[in-house]
């Protein structure tokens, strides 16, 4: 049966042949058919000339491409998507994700850096989580768990005990449940991640459930954190706060406004090195907590800014820079002398350089001099296509702040 068609308005084509997997309503003529949300269409130029074949979609970005090949997209969608998979664990597996001893817990498909947009799929030792962000993907999500099973366990061998759906936050229109949707019901994990023991909860935890894309980050801080009096802001359930005691820090203080975060957060701590370990845990708004706390500049020499998205998208781009300009400016303001600050930002709106100026206009606001040490992105399991470069969300910078 023949698919709807988005036909693409003359000149409006450059960037579907430059292969970008976006396409924008604002770039479409008009479209034959009456496709739903999430059906499957394909895309074709003012002259009828097959471009693409994607998800449909009711929003600004109305196709989530998937293939720009036309032999491949005559193909049935279990096939198209089998060879996706295979080709994303493989790269792991060249990675040498797999068999790691000290780490098993990380991503295995990152939407449009495996040529999946609108799924993501992240390992977490012998639990697979999903997390579509599209109608279409989490349509395919029955299909997309028995090509996972038989790749892994089938045809790699790798054990798996559950395939978890967690998208009741991502995917547009709502109405969706988390939970089970292969295997044995599971609602929390522990995990290991460069050593340390971390227990992830699937159904109350954020994102799918941990944030796999800061592990050499994590790293970082423990191979700087001998002797350092480190804060961690925004800290959730203490991957920077663990990195940092076991690369030997004086004292740790996590702060979160998630009370649960906290306590899972204490759990992990204590899992790792006892309840006298020198941790502190705080529920509390990070800005207020920066505002309010009466701690003198030599309290913190290490101080970790990893807060949500302020900017969701760039409508919201000024006023998302300009929360992330009043953490780092108090942040600035409190840290001890020569110490260090790791901020970060995942809004995906926010560009390199948005950060590095709001970076600039915190530290000359804070009246202190700062270096930049050192760039920090994702981990190397969260690839980028070189066709799609807003895949490459997470920001960072290493500061020593004079």
């Amino acid at each position: 049966m023949k698919r709807p068609q988005l036909v693409i308005a003359p000149g409006k084509e450059k960037a579907i042949l430059r292969r970008h997997p976006w396409i924008f309503s604002g770039a479409v003529k008009r479209i034959e058919g009456d496709p739903q949300e999430g059906d499957l269409v394909d895309v074709v130029d003012s002259h009828g000339q097959w471009l693409a074949a994607g998800h449909y979609q009711n929003e600004s970005i109305i196709c989530k491409v998937l293939t720009f090949d036309a032999d491949e997209a005559a193909l049935p969608i279990e096939e198209i998507l089998r060879r996706r998979i295979h080709s994303a664990v493989n790269y792991r597996v060249i990675l040498g994700f797999f068999g790691d001893e000290r780490t098993n817990v990380f991503r295995l498909v990152h939407a449009e850096g495996d040529y999946l947009p609108g799924l993501v799929a992240d390992w977490y030792n012998g639990v697979l989580v999903l997390q579509a962000h599209s109608v279409g993907m989490h349509r395919l999500l029955p299909v997309l768990a028995e090509l996972f099973v038989h790749e892994l366990q089938t045809y790699h061998g790798y054990p798996l005990r559950s395939v978890f759906d967690k998208s009741s936050a991502t995917v547009p229109g709502g109405g969706v449940h988390d939970g089970i949707i292969w295997g044995e019901e599971t609602a929390e994990n522990e995990v290991l991640e460069n050593g340390i023991r971390l227990t992830v909860n699937f159904y109350e935890g954020q994102k799918t459930g941990f944030f796999i894309d800061q592990r050499e980050n994590r790293a970082l801080v423990q191979q700087l954190a001998l002797g350092r009096r480190l804060l961690n802001c925004f800290g959730y359930t203490g991957g920077f706060s663990l990195a940092a005691l076991k690369g030997g820090a004086d004292y740790v203080e996590t702060v979160d406004i998630s009370k649960k975060a906290i306590e899972l957060c204490n759990r992990n701590v204590e899992l790792n090195f006892g309840v006298d370990a020198p941790h502190k845990g705080t529920v509390a708004d990070v800005l207020q907590f920066l505002n309010n706390f009466n701690f003198q500049l030599s309290t913190f020499n290490f101080i970790i800014l990893d807060p949500p998205a302020f900017a969701k998208n760039h409508r919201s781009l000024q006023q998302g820079l300009k929360g992330y300009r009043s953490i780092n400016q108090r942040a600035m303001e409190k840290i001890a002398p020569g110490g260090l600050l790791m901020t970060f930002s995942c809004s995906q709106a926010v560009s390199k350089e948005d950060f590095q100026t709001m970076v600039f206009t915190a530290a000359m606001n804070a009246g202190r001099r700062v270096r930049i040490v050192r760039q920090l992105p994702h981990a190397m399991d969260h690839p980028v296509s070189i066709h799609h470069p807003e895949g490459e969300y997470l920001k960072g910078l290493l500061l020593q702040v004079e």
